[in-house]
Formats: structure tokens, sequence, C-alpha cells
């Protein structure tokens, strides 16, 4: 019986499941050898457990905070056996993820007191970037709001061509210019057509280099400037889009986003092609920003909110 309400319905759950399931049997594999032979928690026991997680890409600092409190457990507990490590992790974990302020959210949702609401998308090219936004636009245009969309990766043009591809599926109008154009062209005119059409939800797409940081970090300031100039206090959310699959090179492009421009939400995407899903717990704690959304599939519909219970819920229990 699961410790958390299910406010996921069946099928979401049942995805997010499968989505997580070589990051499961990886962890639980290697979890087992870090116990074998062993009735109560101790120090060897915590040193193997502490390999676990690094080697799961949970992260060196989130591991170190792990094993701490673990630690403080048995300290005041004098005796824990191993058959609890696991509720003792899940409660652990669950906790680090409430500390970032993720979410309690079940369904896409947008604060309703700005319109149009504005997100802007950072990430490197390849993280699944353009089709993180196409499934967002399909969300929240199944709840019945009108999105817009920005193709402001001016860099590429394989980037606007994608974006269109995106819009022309999921049939929500596209603001896009030449390549080469500037992105902050781009984005004024689609936040300019976006309060013409009394849009709902603006996302605005932007280039994924990262080779020149300062050229990043200016493009990107720019591109806000430009946008308050139509909608103020915008962006109203700055997106990082990471590619879970790559495990630590996720920790060091969201180390590098964040410091190019502020990002105030995370979208983890390849969870269910990957053995590393220990790296959404490491880059939100580590970076103190809330996972907002999860790519758990290929579908359409395989892009999730974030919600930690359900998330912890999945990754502990396992069919015997």
């Amino acid at each position: 019986m699961s410790l958390f309400k299910k406010i996921f319905s069946k099928d979401k759950k049942e995805t997010l499941d499968k989505g997580l399931e070589k990051t499961k049997t990886s962890f639980f594999s290697k979890l087992g050898k870090a116990v074998a032979g062993k009735s109560k928690v101790d120090d060897d026991v915590l040193d193997n457990l502490e390999e676990v997680l690094v080697s799961s890409d949970v992260g060196v600092e989130t591991t170190l905070k792990i094993i701490e409190r673990i630690e403080a457990r048995v300290a005041k507990d004098k005796y824990m056996g191993t058959e609890e490590l696991n509720d003792i992790l899940r409660h652990e974990i669950a906790g680090l993820l409430s500390e970032t302020h993720t979410t309690e959210d079940a369904s896409f949702q947008i604060s309703k007191d700005k319109k149009p609401y504005v997100i802007m998308v950072v990430g490197v090219n390849g993280v699944g970037k353009t089709t993180t936004i196409g499934k967002l636009a399909h969300q929240f245009k199944d709840q019945g709001l009108k999105v817009v969309l920005g193709a402001a990766d001016t860099f590429r043009a394989a980037a606007i061509d994608q974006l269109q591809v995106w819009a022309d599926r999921v049939d929500v109008p596209i603001v896009k210019q030449q390549m080469g154009s500037d992105p902050a062209s781009v984005a004024f005119d689609t936040l300019s057509s976006a309060v013409n059409q009394d849009a709902d939800v603006v996302i605005i797409d932007t280039a994924g280099r990262l080779h020149n940081k300062v050229n990043l970090m200016n493009e990107l300031t720019k591109v806000k400037r430009v946008m308050q100039k139509v909608v103020d206090n915008t962006p109203h959310e700055v997106l990082l889009v990471l590619d879970g699959s790559t495990g630590q090179n996720a920790f060091e492009q969201a180390k590098q986003f964040t410091k190019a421009t502020e990002v105030t939400s995370l979208a983890v995407t390849k969870l269910d092609g990957t053995a590393k899903g220990g790296v959404v717990i490491g880059i939100s704690d580590q970076f103190q920003i809330p996972v907002r959304y999860i790519g758990v599939g290929e579908g359409i519909e395989d892009l999730q909110v974030f919600n930690k219970h359900e998330f912890v819920d999945s990754f502990f229990n396992r069919k015997e």
C-alpha cells in the first residue's frame, strides 16, 4: 500500500512507473549488494549506500546530505535494521524535494492572474527542448487555454522548422522569422501577437548554445528586456530543459545556465531511456530550483507534471 495519497490517474501513474523502471532496477540492484549480509545500518552500510547514490547520479552534495540525515537517525534510534532503509531513504528524498518548493500539482497549471503567462524555455540543443515546448503547448491547449509559440532560437534553421512541426501538430499559432534574425525581435513580435489574440500562454524557444556563455547571457537578457516592453515583468517563468540520460553532464548544464540567466523551473527529459533518474533528485536539491515537468516517454502525453509524492512512490514501489 502506498504511503502517499494517489493523485495521478491510473494511466499516468503506470507511465511514470514504466518510465522509471531502468533507474529503479539499477538502483535497487546496487542497494541490495550494499546491504547484503547486513542486518543493521552501520558505517559499512552507509559507506556502501553513499557509493550507490553517487553512482546513481544523485550527485555528491545531495548524497552527503542524505547520508548525514540517515546518520542522525541511526544516532537517535541507536539501532536501525537494513530492512528499514527503503522507507528512510524514501522519506529523506521526499523531504529534500519538498525543500526546493516543488509544487503539489497533478495537472498542468499556470497563474491565472498573469495574462498572457509567458514561459521562456532555455537549454542546449539535443535535450528535447523543442519537443518539451510542443508537448507543453498540447497540454495547455487541452485545458482550453489559447497558446502562442515563439521561435526565438534563430541560430539554427532546424530549430525553427522543428517548432513549426509541433505548432502544426498541436494546431497552435507560431510567430517566427528567418534564420539569423534578432531573437529579441521574434520575442517582441510573439508577445505583441499574443496580446492581440488575447492568448493565455506564450512559450518562447531560445538558442541552445553554451560555447560562449557571455553572448548567451547578453542575448537572454536582451530578450527579457524587449519582452517587458510588451508585457510587464516577463517572462513569468524561465524553464530550463535538461536531458536526464546525460547524468552528470546535466548538472554541468544546469550550472552554466543558472549563471547565464535566472532559471525558475526545470524540465528533465528522457528518463524512460536511462538508469540515471537520480539526477532529478540531485539537480533539484543542489540548485534549489523546482522540477516542474519530467519526460517519461516519447508520446505526446508522456510529458508529466512532476509531483514529488508520485515520483518517490514510483521510485520505491517495485514489483516483486
